[in-house]
């Protein structure tokens, strides 16, 4: 597989190091917060580290195709997506950071005057890597996993599920000790993430607090953390609700993939810059967990996913290859085997097998959400639920398409557009995004081609 060349990567990071917020255990409903210097510091210092494995021609991982790490940026080959939900600018702060490491300022960005004066970009050639802000009212993608009332049942079923009755009569001695550390918080089970977050925000950034704490509650807490959080968002079935944060995003995942195999589109990188819990939900989908390849639980600031979509030098069709860093403290990507159904988890995967085995579970528009979540007010249900009613047929959008239904339409819009659509006979979803592209991207092989459609790109 040396021989293979890498045609382009998927890369789904986790924001870094941020001051405390709070979520609801029963939604997720969560608290803004703030990214602090050590978390924009740790993304900057991924993005750097990737610029070296993919951006510089002399690496054996080498995007080809791609404007080199001696060029500038090229926004045709790059695609940045960034949660913009509960956690409040966090997330699209550490997107912004980690293009600084990947695309550092240059003197390259400049451009000489018709008066001959040369002009540099300001921060000495910072390069301006545009970033799509991902509202969560207006596109489900990034964060399918709030207000989703179907989602809120499978988390109060687990909290009254055997197994979690259990590990919160083993825990109760432990947590009985925690009282005074945690500033007045519910010391229960149901609360273990926000009191595991407090803690781990307070030991890095509270002297007092950090050697006031005895050395093992942190890892102790942890451990009931990521029982709590694996249990909320991991399903025993790939298409459960327990898996609602990765189904929402396998579109843009999925799209990705088939515009980087697409010769005819410039696309190289596509960057999702999101929360822990997709993470889990989709390590779960894959095998990774059931497997031993990665742990049960959160995983920690900064880590990172890559999928590296592989031309084999036998010329068959593309393959992915999956990497993972665990955060800063992990000093480089490995490579993990998948499994799910219909792979074995023996190496690379073909992609026409990847995108055959989660196509039917991914949750492709904001309509299939609502279903799914049964929800019917929020995000622009009431007004798409209404506009099904009408009749059968549906068009097939992306959930970024779909946001621009979101919840800036009222009924009253939705009945005037309504009668002129159902007038002319059918329904359009307008799209409105920049560098749309057609749905229906096709994989390449010597031995022909293959259409999966997914929805538009992101």
């Amino acid at each position: 597989m040396s021989n293979d060349k890498i045609l382009g990567i998927v890369v789904i990071a986790r924001h870094g190091d941020r001051q405390g917020f709070y979520q609801d255990p029963d939604s997720y409903t969560a608290s803004a917060t703030s990214i602090t210097p050590l978390g924009e510091k740790q993304e900057s210092q991924l993005g750097s580290l990737l610029r070296s494995l993919y951006l510089d021609a002399s690496s054996p991982t080498y995007i080809q195709g791609i404007s080199n790490s001696t060029s500038l940026f090229q926004q045709s080959q790059v695609a940045v997506r960034a949660d913009a939900g509960g956690e409040g600018g966090v997330i699209f702060d550490s997107a912004v950071a980690l293009l600084q490491g990947l695309w550092p300022p240059t003197p390259l960005s400049s451009t000489i005057l018709a008066n001959g004066n040369n002009i540099t970009s300001p921060l000495n050639g910072y390069q301006f890597v545009p970033i799509e802000s991902v509202e969560p009212n207006e596109d489900v993608s990034l964060e399918g996993f709030t207000s989703c009332n179907t989602l809120n049942d499978h988390i109060a079923a687990f909290y009254d599920s055997p197994a979690f009755l259990e590990k919160a009569n083993q825990s109760a001695s432990f947590l009985s000790q925690l009282h005074s550390y945690l500033d007045g918080r519910a010391v229960t089970l149901e609360n273990m993430w926000n009191i595991y977050d407090y803690m781990n925000v307070q030991s890095i950034h509270d002297a007092n607090f950090a050697s006031r704490l005895p050395p093992t509650f942190l890892a102790r807490a942890r451990d009931l953390a990521n029982f709590h959080e694996y249990g909320v968002f991991s399903d025993s079935q790939a298409n459960g609700i327990g898996n609602i944060a990765a189904r929402t995003m396998l579109p843009s995942i999925l799209t990705a993939f088939q515009r980087i195999a697409n010769a005819s589109d410039p696309l190289r990188l596509h960057y999702s810059s999101i929360s822990y819990k997709p993470f889990l939900s989709l390590f779960n989908m894959t095998g990774l967990v059931q497997s031993g390849e990665v742990e049960a639980g959160i995983v920690n600031y900064v880590a990172a996913v890559v999928f590296e979509v592989r031309q084999p030098a036998s010329g068959d069709e593309p393959v992915l290859r999956f990497n993972f860093k665990n955060g800063s403290d992990d000093t480089s990507f490995h490579s993990h085997d998948l499994h799910f159904s219909g792979w074995n988890g023996d190496g690379d995967v073909p992609l026409a097998t990847f995108i055959n085995a989660f196509q039917p579970v991914a949750v492709n528009t904001t309509l299939d959400w609502c279903n799914v979540c049964g929800q019917t007010t929020d995000r622009g249900c009431a007004a798409l639920l209404g506009a099904s009613s009408f009749g059968s047929h549906h068009d097939r959008i992306s959930p970024v398409g779909a946001g621009f239904l979101g919840a800036g339409l009222t009924a009253a819009v939705m009945l005037a557009a309504l009668g002129v659509l159902l007038f002319l006979g059918f329904l359009t979803f307008g799209r409105g995004r920049r560098n749309a592209k057609d749905s229906h991207a096709r994989v390449h092989s010597d031995a022909g081609s293959e259409s999966n459609s997914i929805g538009k790109a992101a």
